[in-house]
């Protein structure tokens, strides 16, 4: 019953999101190709006190987690080589769906001290009127990234850890929880502060240790890229073949890069910008990389191992590209994953609970620093909780979590079209 309930939202989902995407590729004119335009709008002045640039760490931190380094190995390992090649083809086309939400996300935005606070839950508030649809919204939010996203990130770093030195999952979730608490407590321009140092940081190691490995198995990449496209399309197989390897494809795209899900348009709505078409393109470029450049490194390092001679059991993800790494460097591959992981998903929990208590502040505006104070105790314990619980079935409750946010998220966003085509026009894009 489980199974099917996520298959029926899920099929929805991806019908938002698809045919989101492509509508507004085809009334946009394909502005999430406009690549100069993207590095332009980094530009910024120095009174901002969050600029572009750092929207778009924090943006990278929430979506660069586990779902790059596990999610991605677990869509081949269940879907295929063939959900690669879908990965890439929908991030294409939904990025113009975080074009969208992060534009919404700044017109809708609201004051919160010294920065801005927005998102979906404000958009569908304020845009469209719909305040117990915000309201379900931001609960979503709430539970989605406190209980759901941020556990998973937790459980791969617990798993990790375990495997290459046996350290019990529970010290090291209270370790993790420690080390998060000070910076979830220094507030959201300390969330800032780190992401944008720790994010290029973690992404020029992690991108400089997969062109080591591709360059090594150059002779490989022809066969990988035609097995690749050939599974995808394998028209014999459909039922079985190309359909599952296209739903999974598109789950751990969606997952990996958040396009559609809204969680762009609460880290755009934090920067003083007030062109809400340049943060929109800031976004854009952030898919792009998360899906082109960080899920594809980590499926070639995968593809170029042997990893479908291992049999793995209970699977997180993380075990076959921690596999794949040890098969091609030994023991310093291992050492670099679990460095790679503590900073991909550490960045992302940071981030992930600044989302939740965006949305917070949305359904309390008047919250006060001891309530906050609670939800940051929460957060805490369940870091703990979700190092030790079992990673099946958190999957799971993020696979319907996440589909959810984006038939909630796209909903609005599509309602909301005159209001992008006419912020769009204003530029003369």
């Amino acid at each position: 019953m489980f199974h099917i309930f996520n298959s029926i939202l899920w099929s929805v989902a991806i019908l938002f999101l698809i045919g989101g995407g492509l509508y507004f590729t085809i009334r946009l004119r394909g502005i999430q190709f406009r690549f100069r335009s993207m590095f332009l709008a980094f530009r910024h002045s120095e009174e901002e006190k969050i600029s572009p640039f750092q929207s778009l760490t924090m943006a990278l931190a929430a979506r660069i987690g586990v779902g790059s380094l596990a999610g991605i190995a677990l869509s081949i390992y269940i879907g295929g080589v063939g959900t690669i090649f879908w990965i890439w083809v929908s991030s294409v086309i939904t990025s113009v769906n975080a074009f969208s939400e992060s534009l919404l996300g700044v017109v809708y935005r609201e004051k919160d001290g010294e920065v801005h606070k927005g998102g979906p839950a404000f958009y569908i508030d304020k845009g469209l009127g719909k305040k117990k649809l915000a309201i379900f919204y931001a609960l979503l939010v709430l539970v989605a990234y406190i209980f759901g996203f941020m556990t998973i990130q937790a459980n791969t770093i617990s798993a990790s850890i375990y495997d290459y030195t046996g350290l019990s999952p529970w010290i090291t979730g209270i370790v993790l929880a420690i080390i998060s608490a000070y910076f979830i407590l220094g507030g959201v321009q300390e969330i800032v502060h780190l992401t944008s140092k720790l994010v290029p940081v973690m992404g020029a190691i992690y991108l400089f240790l997969s062109f080591f490995i591709i360059v090594m198995n150059l002779s490989k990449m022809p066969a990988i890229l035609l097995s690749i496209l050939r599974a995808s399309l394998d028209i014999k197989s459909f039922g079985v073949g190309v359909l599952s390897s296209f739903i999974i494809g598109i789950q751990r795209g969606v997952f990996s890069t958040e396009a559609g899900l809204g969680s762009g348009a609460i880290a755009s709505s934090t920067t003083d910008e007030k062109s809400p078409v340049r943060l929109g393109l800031v976004q854009v470029l952030g898919i792009y990389f998360v899906s082109f450049i960080i899920c594809t490194s980590t499926a070639l390092i995968i593809l170029t191992s042997n990893y479908l001679q291992v049999d793995f059991g209970n699977i997180n993800g993380i075990e076959i590209t921690q596999y794949a790494l040890q098969y091609h460097l030994g023991n310093i591959g291992i050492i670099i994953l679990v460095f790679s992981i503590i900073s991909f998903a550490f960045s992302t929990i940071i981030a992930g609970y600044y989302y939740g208590e965006s949305n917070l502040k949305y359904l309390h505006p008047k919250v006060t620093d001891k309530q906050l104070l609670i939800l940051k105790i929460v957060t805490v314990i369940l870091l703990i909780i979700g190092s030790v619980a079992k990673a099946s079935i958190i999957w799971s409750i993020v696979d319907i979590l996440v589909a959810l946010m984006a038939i909630v998220n796209m909903y609005a966003v599509l309602s909301l079209r005159k209001v992008v085509f006419s912020e769009v026009q204003k530029k003369n894009c």
